[in-house]
């Protein structure tokens, strides 16, 4: 803990205050009071991001349980291609008016309160659709669905977040890519499962009871990760750590305008040039998850279980990019290289995919697929941190809520468009129209500035700290301590 023995006989001989130390950083934190300076590191961070992760895979696997199946939910509820599409594209709707709101409420209120309404939402919203698993409730599924997509928008914002109060500067990256891998291994299950528990079969009396298993089974999930929030989720580490985290807490809540920080990032150049780039990539991967069950049955009819599976090595890939991605940017800091690299072959691995697709080899859709997927899904945590970095000290909730509003707004406009494009034209005119849109988000990612203002703030409180205790120990006090780890 810390440095705890006594002071020199020498010292006691000449007086109580000669040679005497300042209570270390750990005597002062068990004293009840917080320590200028100090940081730690505690082992709880790993439960609090995981279980982040276990909730968000939740809401996830939800948003694409009806795409990847859409042709028999298309024929159980008696409705259009359109109309179950929508089971989708709700969750990008819904998320663009309350964005706003709730990262006011995630600035206001923080993580814990956010967790447990995110939660509460997503296990009301899956218990919802156990209910509707009959021919003429489609409704109710919607509604069902309507409150997993509310769920959702108090999901995405917060990687970014939950990484910057819990983790170190060389943990961050990392922290925010487990964050994503939980969302992207969420959808991976929504891929894989769907098509297993639900096969194409005629009775319409044993669907609705396949269906009705399918929402069993997320139910009971939902419920058990939302009981575990409610007994071990934690708001926020005793002590901050990073400097820039300690910065962060010293703002008083008084001096915090959140439409002014609003406002500020509506005026951040190279924000808003990544605001728009990471929807254009991100509003592609939304479509073509959406829409892929109806371009693989096109090209390869009966093959259900087979879309699912391409679905799921999709995102693999993507869960693999990421980390390697996370990793990489805590180790070099080269936030705007890395984006621009990966965003290019994002739109490589998208024309090979478009071009390949229809050569009537699965085996090839699998390999082209899972090459797209560890690009395009990995740039999912790269563009999160390269906005925090960019807009430090604004809110990193408020930062990743814009990113995602920009995704849902793309991603709505690129299921529509391409599915039309689709119904008129074919899947390889689809795809080109996405690989359009994914050239001019990479052209514009080139024109980001790469103000990297997180990483000079760290440097700078690191160089302040560094001459302070020189300053304390030439004066022979005890400067504040740095703990690395802290076991509960």
């Amino acid at each position: 803990m810390g440095d705890n023995s006594a002071v020199s006989p020498d010292a006691r001989r000449a007086g109580p205050d000669v040679g005497a130390r300042r209570p270390d950083a750990a005597e002062q934190l068990e004293c009840g009071r917080v320590p200028s300076g100090a940081t730690r590191l505690y082992s709880r961070r790993w439960v609090v991001v995981f279980l982040f992760s276990a909730y968000s895979l939740s809401n996830a696997y939800q948003w694409i349980q009806y795409g990847i199946i859409s042709n028999i939910i298309t024929r159980f509820y008696s409705v259009d291609a359109f109309a179950v599409d929508w089971l989708s594209m709700v969750f990008m709707l819904t998320y663009i008016p309350f964005i706003f709101p709730v990262t006011w409420l995630l600035d206001k209120k923080g993580l814990r309160l956010t967790a447990l309404v995110a939660n509460g939402l997503n296990c009301a919203g899956t218990w919802v659709k156990v209910a509707s698993a009959k021919p003429d409730l489609f409704a109710v599924t919607m509604v069902g669905q309507f409150a997993s997509s509310l769920a959702q928008v108090f999901i995405l914002g917060m990687p970014s977040r939950l990484a910057s109060v819990w983790f170190g500067a060389d943990e961050v990256s990392t922290a925010c890519s487990i964050g994503v891998f939980g969302n992207q291994m969420g959808i991976a299950i929504g891929f894989l499962l769907p098509p297993i528990l639900v096969p194409n079969v005629d009775d319409i009396e044993e669907l609705a009871y396949y269906i009705r298993l399918m929402f069993y089974i997320s139910a009971g999930a939902a419920t058990v990760i939302f009981i575990l929030v409610i007994i071990v989720f934690q708001e926020k580490p005793e002590l901050p750590p990073t400097q820039a985290q300690a910065q962060a807490r010293d703002i008083p809540p008084e001096n915090y305008s959140y439409t002014a920080s609003v406002l500020r990032l509506l005026r951040n150049r190279p924000f808003m040039l990544l605001v728009v780039s990471y929807g254009l990539n991100v509003g592609c991967f939304y479509a073509v998850s959406t829409l892929l069950n109806r371009m693989i049955i096109e090209h390869y009819p009966g093959e259900e279980l087979n879309a699912g599976r391409i679905g799921l090595t999709i995102v693999i890939a993507g869960m693999v990019g990421s980390l390697i991605c996370g990793i990489w940017l805590d180790r070099t800091k080269t936030y705007k290289q890395t984006t621009l690299v990966v965003y290019l072959l994002s739109l490589v691995g998208m024309l090979v995919y478009a071009f390949t697709l229809s050569l009537g080899h699965l085996w090839v859709v699998f390999v082209t697929a899972g090459v797209l997927g560890f690009f395009m899904t990995g740039y999912l945590p790269l563009g999160f941190e390269f906005a925090v970095e960019l807009t430090f000290p604004e809110s990193e909730g408020t930062s990743s809520g814009l990113l995602n509003c920009s995704a849902q707004i793309f991603g709505i406009i690129f299921t529509i468009g391409q599915g039309k494009i689709i119904d008129a034209w074919g899947t390889l005119a689809g795809n080109i129209f996405l690989c359009v849109f994914l050239l001019v988000g990479a052209v514009m990612t080139g024109f980001i500035k790469s103000d990297l203002r997180r990483q000079k703030a760290n440097l700078q409180s690191e160089a302040q700290t560094e001459r302070k205790e020189a300053a304390d120990l030439k004066d022979g006090v005890s400067p504040p301590e740095i703990f690395k780890e802290r076991k509960l």
